[in-house]
């Protein structure tokens, strides 16, 4: 877990807790947050994060709205599960879908990198399809991750890709946070004028996870192929990126935009990186209370 304490980063206290059980019997830890009667927003975060992840989104949007967050398997305080597979990220949604929703209830689904993957990974699955309103996908892609990713400083070709591959999919425990990590996690996943707070932030989250659990889900990630998924997501979908975004670069965000049957916008942010709820809390915050707005809330009263 985080060990943020204070500022708009710290997890706020859940309404309540519950666990959902997957398909395979894997068991997701479940935060509820805000009014039970309000709009409802799903939150899923990315690799080697977790629902504190969504501390900003969650503090900003529980005011009016019921804010569902979960921990992927293995992440945060969900157990490991020997079965790391983008089904099992559906299998996984469609579970807190079911204990979290009532039948028929809209909300707007938003993920960020992996849990962006998660929601197309789950784009034709039934409860996905019945209780998504709308879709934010932040900062992620479909396929070619590791082809893609510049988080190495070599040209594209077979060199960078393989070096990229054994960068993200390194065993090597992190360690405590310090400066040396900070400018690390800062260089690969964060825009050159992300505030210190934010880095520390995201450290504290990213090193809290087991790097088993990371390792396992790089190998996962490297081989994603959901091309096929984008065309079958129905519920409007928009795309935020960071332009610095060295994980998930632009190229990634313009194909998803292009792909997508019903999209709601392509927004592209100068001088951020991946980690763009933390880097633009405001910003993607705003996205989303605009979705529930354009769609969940008009879905509601028709």
């Amino acid at each position: 877990m985080s060990r943020v304490l204070s500022g708009p980063y710290a997890p706020p206290t859940p309404a309540r807790e519950l666990t959902a059980v997957s398909a395979d019997g894997a068991r997701l830890h479940v935060e509820v947050h805000g009014p039970e009667n309000a709009p409802p927003v799903v939150l899923i975060h990315g690799w080697a994060c977790s629902t504190a992840f969504w501390a900003a989104q969650i503090r900003a949007l529980a005011a009016d709205h019921r804010v569902i967050a979960y921990d992927q398997r293995g992440h945060g305080r969900s157990p490991a599960s020997r079965t790391c597979t983008t089904d099992a990220l559906a299998d996984d949604l469609e579970a807190v879908l079911a204990a979290t929703l009532a039948p028929g209830e809209k909300a707007v689904l938003a993920g960020h990198s992996m849990g962006g993957m998660t929601i197309l990974a789950a784009a034709t699955r039934p409860r996905v399809r019945e209780h998504a309103a709308a879709v934010l996908l932040c900062s992620t892609g479909s396929s070619q991750l590791v082809a893609a990713a510049t988080v190495v400083p070599l040209r594209p070709g077979r060199l960078r890709t393989w070096l990229t591959r054994r960068v993200l999919g390194s065993r090597a425990p992190l360690g405590p946070v310090t400066p040396l990590a900070r400018r690390v996690l800062k260089y690969g996943t964060m825009g050159p004028g992300s505030a210190p707070h934010m880095v520390e932030a995201c450290a504290r989250i990213v090193h809290a996870c087991p790097r088993t659990v990371r390792h396992t889900w790089s190998r996962v990630l490297a081989v994603l192929d959901l091309d096929h998924a984008v065309r079958e997501l129905s519920a409007p979908t928009e795309v935020v990126v960071g332009t610095r975004d060295r994980l998930t670069p632009p190229v990634h965000a313009r194909a998803l935009a292009a792909a997508l049957p019903h999209p709601a916008g392509l927004t592209e942010l100068p001088g951020l990186g991946h980690m763009t709820p933390v880097e633009a809390p405001e910003l993607i915050t705003g996205k989303i209370r605009q979705l529930v707005t354009t769609y969940a809330t008009l879905r509601e009263s028709a």
